[in-house]
């Protein structure tokens, strides 16, 4: 029998993210910006279908060919029962499909394992073999469900999770390749001043030498230098005894499209500037030049205050094993004016309060750059997820000296952390009813503390190319040792090049950790509307809620490999062991029987030493952290992080017993049904579709309905090319 984990429940949550209102309120040219950015970040998101494993693409083109010519409800159905399916089979088929799609790809995207179709891989081929696509093109059909029908249903343990190496399946690199070639090409990559973000490593062996192939994202195939690009980054290099060579065209099909798309969308900005952004992003994906991406992103942190917010490109680095390359999203959102006044009064009031962290004066940034900060309901977020808050760019050199942005994204966070009281595991009773009516007030207050000043505060200690220090490497102290500083980033070296592979979980545990600290503060919780009683069950809830998230991420624990596959979860798991270890009573976790005679676990929290023993804890782990970021000690940071994360069955607690608690009880997290937009005349109109598994499938039917055909096949395309790089 397959572990549940592998399925996607039949009745997994699926809502639709509202934003008819936000819509409607837009000029007709701001529905057309939107419009065009909406087809350019839906069209850039099919790349992740390519940066998720070597068959999700033709999973995506296979269900897109069965839904376009039948619709699931009306017409798919009556075809499913009389190939054989019952009620509950072809059901599983539409939540396999409606997962495949919110992920863009058989991975979930939070926490990286891959899901199959809980239905007998007989019935599913007797489905498609059925299908109206099917008897209009026998032939091509069946040779597409033969090229993904066995990975379709593997579980062979290597392909079970994502990961590098014989830990998962990753297409940021070739099938040969494994930590140490990832670590070469970081170092050639840094030699040549080349971010990773854009780019894919492939190894071959030509006569006994090892060679690798770095693959940029562009539209231009063209590998010489290009009119108004400058210097190409293109070539030939010889490096440690390895040849590298760099070349264009990752994604060619789908990067022209999206470029097709940021130049429309040009016509109809609202500024120079945000012509100038939208220049450097076309740029960017034109060329694969990170360089144009940086030069766009500036222009978007001077963009302050638009109606219609977004960003696009390759930005987080989660799901990339070693931790540098981007994932490709893109989102369009609409401003909430009465909740971004909170934010706003949280970044003046961000100067009183950053000083409060608890790390010396010289291990903050020399000025806070203050960002925008702003709620959005979302109309568009293409890529393998919806996060609940968002603090880009990403690129340390700017975020440093230029600044960056925040985005909380309301209609989000309003459906997706809305809590059932039955489903609410692991609790005592006595909390639920104030769980529910607290977690999200405490979580925004979370989200904005998170997001502004814990990405947004902290320095690092940088020497560049030219020998200059930011820092006086003569007098500065390291408060952990009492001793000077003696290690700093050099010349082109970033926290992602740096730290790799911890580098993004642990940047989120110092976030977290920067929002239970601050949230204490009367000043941070007014900003908010809390105030006396109301306040205090703000933070009751919000610390409440992090140690039993940190219980939770305990799903995203492979104890095959002993690795973690989501940054987020494993970061709240650290901080619930710091709590734990912080003793006194302040934390209680405990391995029960539940009501059904399963094994159960039990979590509380003393409330009155919250602001005492648990301060005192967060405060001198945070301090930590932070000093070993600032100061590029990568020895100690993984040191201290690594043992934080450790799942074991010794100690006080087994931690590996309770994670097969939680995959007993566990809630898969919720799909999300977003709109279409279409021109009509001189009028952009907006599509909705029904909060449900057909209702999202229908959505995707429709996205890509102008070139769809040539769409599949250029997808096709892509995949068979790359095929062979994944055999190994």
């Amino acid at each position: 029998m397959v572990d549940s984990q592998y399925y996607l429940p039949n009745d997994i949550g699926v809502s639709a993210l509202d934003c008819r209102e936000a819509f409607r309120l837009l000029s007709p040219r701001e529905q057309m910006y939107s419009h065009y950015l909406s087809r350019a970040a839906w069209y850039g998101g099919l790349a992740v279908l390519l940066q998720t494993s070597p068959e999700s693409a033709n999973i995506f083109v296979l269900l897109q060919k069965i839904f376009r010519k039948q619709q699931p409800a009306a017409e798919l159905e009556p075809v499913a029962m009389a190939a054989g399916l019952t009620s509950e089979e072809y059901q599983a088929f539409l939540v396999y499909a409606a997962g495949l799609y919110a992920n863009m790809g058989n991975y979930k995207s939070f926490g990286d394992t891959k899901f199959i179709p809980n239905l007998p891989k007989d019935k599913l081929k007797a489905l498609v073999f059925a299908s109206q696509s099917f008897k209009e093109q026998p032939g091509e059909m069946e040779a597409l469900w033969d090229s993904c029908s066995s990975a379709l249903f593997s579980l062979e343990d290597k392909q079970k999770q994502l990961g590098l190496g014989s830990k998962g399946i990753t297409t940021y690199f070739s099938g040969n390749c494994g930590l140490e070639d990832a670590e070469l090409a970081q170092k050639f990559l840094d030699s040549q001043n080349l971010s990773a973000y854009n780019t894919r490593l492939f190894k071959t062996e030509k006569g006994g030498k090892m060679s690798y192939e770095v693959r940029l994202a562009s539209a231009v195939k063209s590998d010489c230098a290009i009119d108004g690009e400058g210097e190409t980054r293109c070539g030939s290099f010889s490096f440690e005894d390895k040849e590298f060579t760099v070349k264009r065209g990752d994604y060619a099909q789908i990067m022209e499209r999206v470029s097709h798309y940021l130049e429309k969308a040009q016509a109809h900005a609202a500024s120079e500037n945000q012509k100038k952004m939208l220049e450097g992003y076309r740029r960017s994906f034109t060329f694969g030049s990170i360089d144009a991406h940086k030069e766009g992103s500036r222009f978007w942190i001077k963009d302050k205050g638009p109606i219609v917010e977004s960003y696009i490109g390759f930005i987080e680095s989660y799901r990339d094993p070693f931790g540098s390359r981007g994932e490709f999203e893109g989102f369009v959102a609409v401003v909430n004016k009465a909740m971004s006044e909170r934010f706003a009064k949280l970044v003046s009031s961000a100067e009183v309060l950053l000083p409060e962290l608890p790390w010396p004066r010289d291990f903050e940034k020399d000025t806070f750059l203050k960002p925008d900060f702003t709620s959005l309901d979302v109309l568009t977020f293409a890529g393998s997820g919806i996060p609940a808050g968002i603090n880009i760019p990403n690129y340390d050199d700017i975020r440093q000296s230029e600044g960056f942005k925040n985005v909380s994204l309301g209609n989000v966070l309003a459906v997706a952390y809305a809590t059932q009281k039955e489903k609410l595991t692991f609790l005592e009773e006595e909390d639920k009813d104030a769980y529910i009516k607290w977690k999200g007030p405490s979580f925004e207050v979370q989200v904005g503390l998170h997001e502004l000043l814990g990405h947004g505060s902290g320095k690092l200690f940088v020497q560049d190319d030219q020998g200059k220090f930011n820092f006086d490497q003569n007098t500065l102290i390291n408060p952990e040792t009492g001793e000077k500083v003696t290690s700093w980033y050099r010349g082109n070296e970033t926290w992602d090049s740096r730290f790799s592979t911890i580098a993004s979980s642990y940047e989120e545990c110092r976030a977290e950790c920067v929002g239970l600290y601050l949230c204490l503060n009367k000043l941070a919780l007014s900003i908010f509307g809390h105030e006396d009683q109301d306040a205090e069950d703000v933070v009751y809830i919000n610390w409440l809620n992090m140690v039993r998230a940190g219980l939770l991420g305990l799903e995203f624990y492979t104890s095959e490999s002993s690795s973690w596959r989501q940054a987020h979860m494993q970061a709240r798991f650290v901080i619930l062991r710091v709590l734990l270890e912080a003793g006194e009573g302040l934390v209680r976790l405990e391995e029960v029987a539940g009501a059904d005679g399963r094994p159960d676990a039990r979590i509380t929290l003393d409330r009155t030493k919250i602001r005492t023993v648990g301060k005192t804890a967060i405060q001198r782990f945070l301090c930590k952290l932070q000093v070993l970021k600032a100061t590029a000690d990568v020895a100690g940071g993984r040191a201290l992080y690594d043992g934080y994360s450790a799942v074991t069955d010794s100690g006080s607690h087994n931690f590996l017993r309770l994670r097969d608690t939680v995959l007993l009880r566990k809630e898969d997290r919720k799909m999300f049904v977003q709109a279409n937009t279409r021109v009509q005349g001189e009028a952009v109109e907006l599509v909705e579709y029904e909060g449900s598994a057909a209702g999202l499938i229908h959505s995707f039917t429709e996205r890509f309905q102008e070139d769809a055909e040539q769409l599949e096949a250029d997808l096709l395309e892509l995949s068979k090319r790359d095929s062979p790089c994944w055999c190994h």
